[in-house]
């Protein structure tokens, strides 16, 4: 039978939602205690259950949260309208900016990986990653040429690209203390690596242009 969701079970799920990203963002997925949860929501543990029998499966809802959240923010990046460039410029605007807001969750996410790669392997898989490279050469296809990428070299490019905007939020200790001896804060940092960042990926793919396949 299914279960219909009235406006307070929706109210108190949402409330479930928010308190257990908190929690496992946190602590992650072995620190973070289902009365960790109740309490940030301000619930009782055994309503908690109720919602979600266990923290396994309250953790996979999460994590799927996250995922779709993160696809949602850059869905624009697939807008045809956009030159490849114009992309580049995008993603690390709106990428800081979403990590500056969220400063814990790659941290989050690495740990997960190390301590459950089978979950991350079983959401890349659901990925149509074929798709991917269809749109791209679709919309970009001179553009590819023009820099002499190909699909095989796709893979380092996206890594590469993904790697220089999470980098510094995964090692902000490190890198926080190293802008401190020379008088800058992280924050202005960050601002900063938006337009540094796009401009650096885009001279290095300018200077492909030369390089034989």
């Amino acid at each position: 039978m299914v279960k219909i969701m009235t406006e307070t079970d929706k109210q108190t799920e949402e409330k479930i939602f928010d308190a257990a990203v908190i929690v496992f963002v946190e602590k992650g997925m072995d620190g973070a205690r289902m009365q960790d949860i109740a309490d940030r929501a301000s619930i009782n543990k055994s309503l908690l259950h109720y919602y979600y029998r266990s923290k396994d499966k309250l953790f996979d809802a999460v994590f799927q949260k996250i995922a779709g959240k993160v696809f949602e923010k850059f869905a624009p990046v697939f807008d045809q309208n956009l030159t490849l460039e114009e992309k580049i410029r995008f993603f690390y605007k709106e990428h800081l900016s979403f990590m500056a807001e969220n400063p814990r969750l790659p941290s989050f996410v690495l740990n997960e990986i190390n301590r459950n790669p089978a979950r991350i392997r079983k959401i890349i898989k659901s990925m149509d990653f074929n798709k991917l490279l269809m749109m791209l050469e679709e919309q970009h296809g001179d553009e590819l040429r023009m820099y002499n990428i190909t699909s095989k070299s796709i893979p380092q490019i996206m890594t590469t690209i993904v790697s220089i905007s999470v980098f510094p939020f995964a090692a902000r200790g490190i890198i926080q203390t190293i802008l401190e001896n020379i008088g800058m804060d992280f924050d202005s940092y960050i601002e900063e690596r938006k337009e540094f960042a796009a401009d650096f990926v885009i001279s290095a793919l300018k200077s492909r242009k030369n390089i034989k396949q």
